[in-house]
């Protein structure tokens, strides 16, 4: 009995001395929150402080960023709980069908995530105050509310800015607008290392921080999530309820208890006279932000909006004649953290009962999407899919009918070992969003792209079935084993997909000369259309053990090779015909910085690293107009905005290296830099000047908004054709669907070459102003202009927005490799 009493004893004293070392953040850190820039590694050390010091909290890593930054999250809830928690987990999950069993769970799940944007610093210093209020003085919530804080969604982000703040601002901190610590450098610390804005890649996870987090969520799939964020200076605080358009999956209660939490808000901010709004700006549509994503799989998905961003600093003075200090954001960040879970606590079972309702499908008018397309095509789908863990088959069904996503309307497709995608499964309802044909819209008036298919983004025949196709769970994907063939004339691979391109990349990458057709032909049985790949011993005479290169790299890729005993075709083009072309090894210059858009270069930055594997330079703007472009093979352009920069003298310095046999690729908004210049084969679609009433507009002031979404295009999905005998649609069907993220509209070349256009206008899928819509007519999609011996290529819509429109990046590789491949050098 001594020994259980002493035992007790010493179980109590470690405990009591365990909190008792537990450090509030200003006595951790050594300054008050507020009161300077917390850099990532220090907290990172106080949540590990807290988790060593607290039986109320774990903290685990779920990742690293690129910038070698852990990702992190804690898990907080009561002493008790803790010990049970892998049970309350798999429980929570049962009431989702994820996991199978009946379960009664009666514990809410609250999920904050804290400065998804880099430069909107301030919600990561309230991460560090909000575990500590929860652990201290608000534990009783804790009793039936687990609590998830993911203190930093973007590490490198927030660290490129509180590094560059912290070596920038004046002591005492300036709070004059134009002082330089409010005015950050390009491209600021929004975000992540490779400039991609992560509130808009949840659904897409195309970067390490949101493939890493899925992981993470989809263990826990909170009942609530908060994303925190920061506005403009001279704004308030934005809370939930969220605006118009609201998508048509969100259930009642989501949108009740979203007022709900609002309305506890604004007990504390009126008590305190903090002003705040709600009902504006930021919608519930598109899947891919920090408050729809989780909307869609259940949850109570809300953005929180302080009034701050990169310019506010330490502290500035506002339009309104009051200095907003970094103080008062972590604040108020704190309070509404600590609203979200005591008003969840409170009504946890609630929660539950309503979540579990979110997970019946039964009412959704599709039950199954059946694609078909290049395997190629399929694998990067399914790849897709399985970091959302949504569930899939194939089927053996020869024809499957339904809405037919190419041609608009009903009709059937092939769909013998077509992949089936079905929305009886827990998560069918993100199935819905993301596949469906047509969001539907109760407001035009956005905060983003309003299009965003799957079958067309990733190029797939695609049919929508109100009935449940029966599919196997598996695939079997063959590993292709390509084996030398010394006695051959050379290897051929056909060239369909953006791994066809990694393979050219890498073969180029390793010194191996390569070939492709102009031509459809046909060699040793096989036939084989334009763009394919031509890899002959001829050319690669003088490179050691080219054979076994060649088929190390193949197989690496998985891509097979057709190998020929000789070059002479029997049908078409022979090996060294004038339309067989060599592709040269391109040195690729890109352009970054002041006046371009940091997102459309970090696009092409992570395409290149980290898809494509090919080496580029990167040149900034305040050196470019000093460089000499001898040295390079292809320019390309970022989206951005070009008329202060590309004046006259350089418009003609470009042209004289165009001439020589240079080629500018320039996407989206750059285009219109040579727009209506001499020389660049592209003028504006300008739309017919009517007559205006000589009383003046009469349009009242409240109506203006709404007046101008006819002139607006947001990110809709059009019906292209295209021009696939040109080498920049190789690989391409005569039907492409691009996504158009505005109204820009260009005239079709005289003299260049229009690959993909746009006759009359036909928007599948999106928003589109009946002004912006009419001025498509006739206009430029994808083409090339010729100067001399080199070529201007417009890509007017950015085949690599976001890097989730998969079907677009074969026209940028065949941009850089292709089109107009005279300039090779030996």
């Amino acid at each position: 009995m001594k020994k259980i009493l002493l035992m007790l004893l010493v179980v109590s004293i470690t405990w009591v001395s365990a909190q008792n070392n537990l450090q509030s953040p200003a006595s951790f850190l050594g300054y008050e929150i507020g009161s300077q820039f917390t850099r990532h590694a220090d907290v990172v050390n106080y949540f590990n402080h807290v988790a060593a010091n607290s039986d109320l909290v774990t903290y685990q890593s779920y990742g690293k960023t690129n910038e070698r930054r852990p990702l992190t999250y804690a898990v907080i809830t009561s002493a008790e709980n803790q010990k049970n928690i892998e049970n309350i987990r798999l429980d929570h999950l049962k009431n989702t069908g994820i996991v199978a069993g009946n379960s009664n769970p009666q514990i809410a799940v609250v999920w904050l995530s804290y400065n998804v944007h880099g430069n909107e610093a301030s919600s990561t210093e309230a991460s560090m105050k909000t575990v500590y209020e929860l652990i201290t003085t608000k534990k009783e919530w804790l009793k039936n509310t687990v609590v998830i804080i993911d203190p930093c969604v973007n590490p490198d982000g927030r660290d490129r800015y509180a590094n560059w703040y912290n070596q920038t601002k004046a002591t005492p901190y300036n709070t004059d607008q134009n002082a330089t610590e409010h005015n950050e450098p390009w491209p600021g610390g929004r975000p992540n290392h490779y400039l991609f804005d992560l509130n808009r890649d949840w659904a897409w996870a195309t970067q390490v921080e949101s493939y890493s987090r899925l992981t993470a969520y989809n263990k826990w799939m909170p009942h609530v999530h908060v994303d925190f964020h920061e506005q403009g200076i001279n704004e308030p605080y934005y809370f939930a309820p969220a605006a118009e358009p609201f998508h048509e999956i969100i259930t009642p209660w989501q949108r009740d208890f979203q007022t709900q939490i609002g309305k506890n808000h604004a007990r504390y901010f009126d008590a305190e006279g903090w002003l705040f709004f709600t009902r504006e700006r930021f919608d519930l549509l598109y899947p891919s932000y920090g408050d729809t994503y989780p909307t869609f799989m259940g949850a109570i998905g809300m953005t929180y909006e302080q009034a701050g961003h990169g310019r506010a600093g330490l502290g500035i003075q506002t339009d309104e004649g009051y200095v907003l200090t970094l103080k008062d954001r972590a604040l108020h960040h704190t309070t509404t953290g600590l609203s979200t879970v005591e008003i969840s606590s409170k009504n946890a079972i609630k929660l539950n009962s309503e979540f579990k309702k979110f997970f019946n499908n039964a009412s959704l008018k599709y039950k199954s999407y059946v694609l078909n397309g290049h395997a190629d095509k399929i694998k990067a789908l399914t790849e897709l899919l399985d970091k959302h863990e949504i569930k899939y088959g194939y089927t053996n069904s020869a024809k499957i009918s339904g809405f037919n996503f190419r041609e608009n309307k009903q009709g059937s497709i092939n769909a013998n070992g077509a992949l089936v995608v079905s929305t009886d499964q827990p998560k069918g309802k993100m199935v819905k969003v993301l596949f469906e044909p047509d969001a539907k819209l109760s407001d035009p008036l956005t905060y983003d792209i309003t299009a965003w298919s799957i079958p067309h983004a990733y190029g797939l025949e695609a049919i929508a079935s109100t009935s449940f196709i029966p599919a196997n769970g598996s695939k079997k994907s063959s590993q292709i084993n390509n084996t030398v063939n010394t006695s051959g004339a050379g290897y051929i691979a056909k060239w369909n997909s953006l791994d066809d391109a990694a393979f050219l990349a890498d073969l180029l990458n390793n010194k191996i000369r390569v070939r492709f057709s102009e031509k459809n032909f046909e060699n040793s049985g096989e036939k084989f259309k334009k763009g394919s790949l031509i890899i002959t011993k001829s050319d690669n005479r003088k490179t050691k053990d080219y054979d076994q290169t060649v088929i190390n790299i193949a197989n690496k890729h998985n891509r097979k090779l057709y190998t020929t005993t000789s070059s002479f075709a029997s049908n078409g083009v022979d090996f060294g015909s004038p339309d067989v072309k060599l592709i040269n090894n391109q040195r690729i210059a890109v352009l970054k910085g002041n006046y371009t858009s940091s997102l459309s270069y970090g696009e092409i930055w992570h395409f290149f690293e980290q898809q494509l594997q090919y080496p580029i330079t990167s040149i900034d703007t305040d050196y470019f107009k000093r460089v000499n472009l001898d040295k390079y093979d292809v320019l390309i352009l970022p989206n951005g905005y070009y008329g202060g920069y590309l004046d006259k003298s350089s418009l003609d310095k470009l042209k004289e290296w165009i001439r020589s046999g240079g080629k500018v690729i320039a996407i989206a908004n750059a285009v219109n830099a040579f727009a209506n210049k001499d020389g660049f084969d592209l003028k504006s679609n300008k739309p017919k000047d009517e007559k205006k009433d000589s009383i003046g507009n009469l349009i009242p002031y409240d109506k203006r908004e709404r007046e101008r979404v006819k002139d607006f295009i947001t990110g809709s999905i059009y019906k292209t054709k295209v021009d696939t005998s040109h080498p920049l649609a190789f690989g391409y069907e005569d039907t492409y669907f691009s996504l158009k993220l505005g109204s820009s509209s260009y005239k079709f070349m005289q003299d260049g070459y229009n690959v993909a256009y746009i006759e009359e206008p036909t928007s599948v899928s999106g928003f589109s102003g009946k002004d912006a819509f009419k001025g498509l007519k006739n206009s430029l999609v994808f083409g090339e202009a010729r100067m001399g011996n080199g070529s201007v290529i417009y890509l007017v819509d950015n085949p690599l927005f976001r890097s989730f429109w998969e079907n677009g990046k074969l026209f940028f590789v065949n941009a850089i490799f292709f089109t107009n491949n005279n300039k090779f050098r030996l």
